[in-house]
């Protein structure tokens, strides 16, 4: 099957397109390889894709319309996972216009080429972003997001809109994934795992916010891209049950689905940093702060929904995947 993936040189992009790769399936990858963060680490996830015949790579920014409407007529890739986005909630508010040419401008493209060239299924990144002011965990796709705490955040929340409104126009079977705090090898330098690991380990002082009173639905690479290509090849269908009088915001009358994707085991910041410390075998120096802007205190995924759709499957545990991590992490830097 022809794919494109949009984002294929970011973290979630090359891991999705080399399991996509080892299955047999033709892909076409896209990205702009911006410098948000270190050009050469997105280089490299490049290297180990380009050793698959069946994989071409264009540098391609989803903003250029045109470009972008070509490349779909061009290909007429069956399936789309549209990756591609400008990432971090803290940068959002440093720098907000990039996150409407990349995220609104840039999704409405593609979801333009879905429409042109008649795609048969497309699935997108959300954000456990969404659920911004919630208080009520673990949080559910069945909740409404209206309380967004970052532009970020509202950027994906329009995503998901935007995606719901041409699924009803022209019946596009559309899918988002609510990512919650991916981590694992290859992963982005802005994240803390690496950021944890490279102070650690050059004895410099880490940064825990919110004095460490925090919780994250850390989810391992591997367990997320396995739910990732199981979505990707289960077409969005309508919920046949679906009550526009009491309207539920993870279905719909049209063929769209949203699904968290998290390993509903929220861990303690500081057991996190524990975690990683064992790993090591070296303690971090702890700068306590207080809670940045735009973040939340705790993230936790209810992935019943997802379970019932795909028999999602967690494999990897904090331990496990951390060790993992902390290898990689030694042999790339």
């Amino acid at each position: 099957m022809k794919i494109l993936v949009t984002g294929v040189a970011g973290f979630i992009g090359m891991h999705s397109a080399k399991k996509l790769l080892d299955d047999g399936h033709e892909i076409i990858g896209i990205d702009n390889l911006n410098d948000y963060y270190d050009v050469t680490l997105k280089q490299d996830r490049l290297k180990v894709l380009e050793g698959y015949k069946n994989f071409r790579f264009l540098k391609l920014d989803i903003k250029d319309q045109k470009d972008v409407l070509d490349l779909f007529k061009k290909e007429s890739p069956q399936r789309v996972l549209h990756l591609a986005a400008q990432a971090g909630v803290r940068y959002s508010i440093k720098n907000p216009y990039v996150y409407i040419d990349s995220n609104i401008q840039g999704f409405i493209h593609i979801l333009e080429g879905c429409r042109a060239t008649k795609v048969e299924h497309l699935v997108f990144a959300s954000s456990s972003s969404v659920y911004g002011g919630n208080e009520k965990v673990p949080f559910s796709e069945h909740d409404n997001v209206d309380h967004p705490m970052s532009l970020y955040a509202a950027t994906k929340k329009a995503n998901e809109l935007m995606a719901h409104t041409y699924s009803h126009l022209y019946q596009i079977p559309i899918t988002g994934l609510r990512f919650f705090t991916v981590y694992g090898p290859w992963g982005r330098p802005d994240m803390s795992p690496i950021l944890f690991t490279k102070a650690i380990l050059a004895d410099e002082p880490i940064q825990v916010f919110n004095h460490g009173d925090m919780m994250r639905d850390f989810t391992y690479i591997d367990d997320v891209i396995a739910s990732v290509n199981e979505t990707l090849f289960k077409t969005a269908t309508s919920n046949l049950n679906f009550d526009a009088k009491h309207p539920d915001p993870a279905t719909s009358h049209a063929p769209y689905r949203i699904f968290n994707i998290g390993n509903s085991q929220p861990v303690p910041l500081m057991k996190f940093i524990e975690t990683i410390e064992d790993t090591l075998g070296k303690k971090a120096i702890k700068k306590m702060m207080d809670m940045q802007a735009g973040d939340v205190k705790e993230t936790s995924a209810d992935t019943s929904e997802l379970n019932r759709w795909v028999n999602f499957k967690l494999n990897t545990s904090i331990k496990e995947g951390v060790k993992r991590f902390v290898d990689w992490y030694k042999t790339y830097y």
